[in-house]
């Protein structure tokens, strides 16, 4: 039969002790000691790991996915839909914003429409391509607010080609970063990330 002998030791009717058992628990000195330790190392990881950057490279990664997607699908039209039209090529677009380009080169016409029958921001019909579109809406900049935007504009001189541009805000993926994107596209823009077919349209 076992019993409780004093608050540490449990032992049998013989008196040997089976093991020993301690009924104490932190104190608040202890419990504040620890609180302070987690408070000091939370603070070292937002420092040295900085969320806001993290955030903002994973806004760049969407950018540059949602270019390359939109170039594909214009890529897509122009090789499969007869009388492929662009729309009109004497204003560049935009997906939102303030109405300029992205590295602030110039103004753009926004359109916030994301259809695509030909009414959105890149006027071109993706839903006359056979087979359906290959996106289901065009996409808009994670942020759309300022120079933070998409841009479309097709060659004024009706050769069919086309330049897509956004502007990145990470300091690893801008200009002068360590990923540099935009300076090293092979665009004209060293402040803003360009893909198509004519990247020197604006």
């Amino acid at each position: 039969m076992l019993k409780i002998f004093s608050n540490k030791l449990l032992v049998n009717k013989k008196g040997n002790n089976i093991a020993e058992i301690s009924l104490r628990g932190f104190t608040l000195l202890e419990l504040l000691i620890v609180i302070a330790i987690l408070a000091i190392l939370t603070t070292v990881v937002i420092l040295v790991l900085n969320p806001g950057e993290y955030l903002a490279q994973a806004r760049d990664s969407q950018r540059v996915s949602d270019l390359s997607t939109l170039h594909n699908a214009v890529a897509l039209y122009l090789g499969t839909v007869p009388s492929a039209a662009l729309g009109s090529c004497s204003v560049p677009y935009c997906s939102g914003g303030g109405g300029t380009l992205p590295g602030s080169i110039g103004a753009c016409t926004v359109v916030s429409s994301t259809v695509v029958t030909g009414t959105g921001w890149v006027p071109v019909a993706f839903s006359n391509i056979s087979g359906g579109s290959p996106i289901s809406r065009e996409p808009v900049d994670p942020t759309n607010t300022g120079s933070y935007t998409y841009a479309y504009q097709c060659n004024p001189a009706g050769d069919n080609t086309y330049k897509l541009a956004a502007k990145l805000e990470s300091a690893k993926y801008k200009n002068g970063g360590a990923g540099d994107l935009e300076s090293k596209d092979g665009g004209t823009n060293a402040n803003a990330y360009e893909v198509g077919t004519n990247l020197s349209i604006f």
